[in-house]
């Protein structure tokens, strides 16, 4: 066996509850052809709020996989990360996992910027509107940050390393780095990830003082980075996990190396000065190239962050190009996220579960519905684009300020 500093971190399973794909055959297929699904808003007591449109998980029926009784004391947030979590280790082959002869070889790390905020709101409810007599127990719980960390290693047994990232969207990012980590430390395998569901009533209310956030009624206008016609991001619900675990030990088992999370780092430029967020993002990616031992013209793939205000559109593609250097300017960026919407710290995991089909099937998926480009970035549009795919660089910026970089490896190599 190696020694851990010697680990690699091999990504084996990927589980997606997304608005446009509760699998990863649907969810590949949507992105690769370039399909949004963005859409006005349907969720009970929305009607007369201000954002119009979001990217809503649809369809999906958490009874089908999930028990009564981690459902009753769970929010939505976490049905989604419970659901996730299963897909993933059903993809890695270690569904069936049995731990109780090494219950610390599994752990879990998640991100989550919004919390259980469905769940909150209705027990609140229930508070003023009829008494405490009528607040359930779970209350306590099922809005916090940490729920879906818990309840996933509560209802697989996992007892390993387990951790939250509380943080803005950059933050699904720094939990697969995290999960990276503890591998090439020694724990055999990390499930990571990231789920939201910011679409309640008391949600939505929170993020309408957000200035990034589009409030457009039209959902072919209402995400266009990158263009002159850009006016905020659009919300959405869902997320992904992802099974990262130790390469030796996957292959031992006959597990498909998918990618490796070869590496990462994360930079703080404050709330909302996109303006000078440029140089922050660029160091994050200089970092994480470091880490990885990549040189930036090794980069074949960029998945931008991509917030869609001019200012931070700007600041991004200056960022790549300042990197990157004269390869920034060449290498493919794309943006998937205009089909689906931004699901704060489940985005940028979402851009990386895509990042990876993307190194295995040697395609650049497109950035729905943004043609009209305004900065200097060889952006994918209109339709995929094949392409000889080795490394993917994929960024991520928060609201608050945060800015995180990984790089990906195909897992062939």
């Amino acid at each position: 066996m190696s020694e851990p500093h010697d680990r690699r971190a091999a990504v084996t399973g990927i589980g997606v509850v997304a608005p446009n794909g509760t699998t990863i055959d649907t969810f590949w297929k949507a992105t690769k052809d370039g399909l949004s699904v963005l859409d006005r808003v349907t969720r009970e007591g929305c009607e007369h709020l201000p954002l119009k449109v979001a990217g809503e998980v649809r369809g999906f029926e958490p009874a089908a996989t999930i028990e009564e009784r981690f459902l009753v004391q769970t929010d939505r947030f976490t049905h989604f990360a419970m659901a996730a979590a299963d897909f993933a280790l059903e993809d890695a082959r270690l569904g069936q996992a049995d731990t109780s002869e090494e219950p610390y070889s599994i752990g879990v790390v998640t991100a989550a910027g919004s919390g259980g905020g469905e769940f909150g709101q209705r027990e609140l409810q229930q508070l003023w509107g009829k008494g405490s007599r009528f607040v359930g127990p779970y209350q306590s719980i099922a809005w916090f940050y940490a729920a879906s960390t818990g309840q996933i290693s509560i209802r697989r047994k996992f007892k390993g390393p387990c951790s939250v990232v509380a943080s803005d969207e950059a933050g699904g990012l720094d939990a697969l780095a995290h999960a990276a980590r503890a591998v090439r430390r020694g724990t055999d395998v990390i499930v990571a990830g990231s789920t939201e569901a910011p679409l309640a009533p008391y949600s939505v209310v929170c993020q309408v003082g957000y200035q990034e956030l589009s409030t457009v009624a039209d959902p072919a206008r209402a995400y266009r980075p990158f263009t002159e016609a850009a006016c905020g991001f659009v919300p959405a619900e869902g997320g992904a996990m992802l099974v990262v675990e130790a390469e030796e030990a996957a292959r031992e088992r006959g597990a498909a190396v998918r990618a490796f999370v070869a590496g990462h780092a994360a930079t703080f430029t404050g709330a909302s000065r996109w303006a000078d967020s440029g140089a922050g993002l660029a160091q994050a990616i200089r970092g994480a190239l470091d880490e990885a031992g990549c040189a930036p013209e090794e980069v074949d793939v960029v998945f931008a962050d991509a917030l869609g205000v001019p200012e931070a559109d700007r600041a991004e593609a200056l960022a790549i190009a300042d990197a990157l250097g004269a390869h920034g300017r060449r290498v493919p960026v794309t943006a998937p996220k205009t089909g689906i919407g931004r699901g704060y710290c489940a985005a940028p995991v979402l851009d990386t579960a895509a990042a990876v089909l993307a190194l295995e099937h040697g395609l650049v998926p497109p950035t729905p519905g943004v043609f009209d480009i305004c900065h200097d970035l060889d952006l994918v549009s209109g339709r995929a684009r094949a392409a000889e795919l080795r490394t993917a660089l994929v960024l991520s910026r928060g609201l608050m300020g945060s800015n995180s970089a990984l790089v990906l490896r195909r897992g062939a190599e």
